[in-house]
């Protein structure tokens, strides 16, 4: 049972919300009450959670290699931490890779931390009636629609592309190659298709390193979606 009002607890609130956490919360399709795009989201979340890191400088490029900069350094969020936890200790590999390799525990990472702030609620059942299994329910559904109308103001917005924050910018790079419906319908992605572009640079306009990186993993999470769509029901 969730107790919202612990006092150890962080706030669930946009403002406060990690860039894989609000790809995470945008997904959820708050008039029905259901997650979209629930065959790739993980590849979303990773890509996210990778952006976010570099971003914060903690991950750089190597020559198409995601490299941490410092084995002491850590972002005090959990997620966050966890994958930069899982790079340091694992052999290098290119950010394409990152995008899919056991992207699901960043997922479950971000399910229990919005849990534990409130967003979501927990429920215990059984599948077949025999196995224990979590399902997560969302229990903020303003945030959700706060943080799609952020998304779609910096997509569809008067704000010039150069002026959209980094972090806002991303989420719409990101949810848009992953064709997140609850962002934009394919025919609005088509019609802001060079306004995303414009967003893709801005999320990496610290450096130039920054902008080959989200490119990387746009298109990383763009396969990875296409790929989940094609693919057969339960593979």
């Amino acid at each position: 049972m969730l107790h919202r009002s612990h006092p150890h607890r962080p706030p669930c609130s946009p403002a406060a919300t990690s860039l894989p956490a609000r790809l995470y919360l945008l997904a959820w399709d708050t008039t029905r009450m259901r997650l979209t795009g629930s065959a790739h989201l993980h590849h979303l979340v990773r890509a996210g959670a990778l952006t976010e890191l570099a971003q914060r400088g903690l991950l750089v490029d190597d020559d198409g290699i995601a490299t941490p900069v410092d084995l002491d350094t850590d972002t005090g969020d959990p997620v966050l931490d966890g994958l930069l936890e899982l790079i340091r200790e694992s052999r290098p590999r290119r950010w394409r890779t990152w995008v899919t390799l056991r992207a699901r525990t960043t997922l479950v990472a971000v399910r229990e931390q919005l849990a534990a702030e409130g967003c979501l609620r927990a429920e215990k059942r059984r599948a077949l009636k025999i196995f224990p299994s979590v399902d997560y329910v969302l229990e903020r559904a303003e945030i959700a629609d706060t943080l799609r109308e952020e998304a779609r103001e910096a997509l569809e917005g008067p704000l010039p592309a150069a002026r959209v924050g980094e972090r806002d910018a991303a989420v719409v790079a990101l949810a848009a190659a992953a064709g997140l419906r609850t962002l934009a319908s394919a025919r609005d992605r088509a019609r802001h298709r060079q306004r995303i572009e414009e967003l893709t640079e801005r999320s990496g306009a610290a450096a130039p390193a920054l902008r080959r990186v989200v490119r990387e993993v746009r298109t990383a999470v763009a396969v990875a979606a296409a790929t989940a769509t094609a693919a057969p029901a339960g593979t």
